[in-house]
């Protein structure tokens, strides 16, 4: 059975972004603003860490 610990958003407003953070089994959410340059850095971080954590999955370890 799948349970929903966290939910993450980024939103741009008037040019300015934030993430959003909430966790689900404290019922809190963090908020910390986020620069243009590391937004558009996601999808390379995000690619980055899929490989590793598949690597890590082929090694058995984290």
């Amino acid at each position: 059975m799948e349970r929903l610990l966290y939910t993450a958003e980024l939103i741009e407003e008037g040019g300015t972004y934030k993430l959003v953070v909430q966790d689900m089994r404290r019922d809190t959410v963090q908020t910390t603003p986020v620069p243009r340059t590391a937004v558009d850095r996601l999808p390379v971080f995000l690619s980055a860490l899929s490989s590793k954590l598949n690597s890590s999955q082929l090694h058995g370890r984290w």
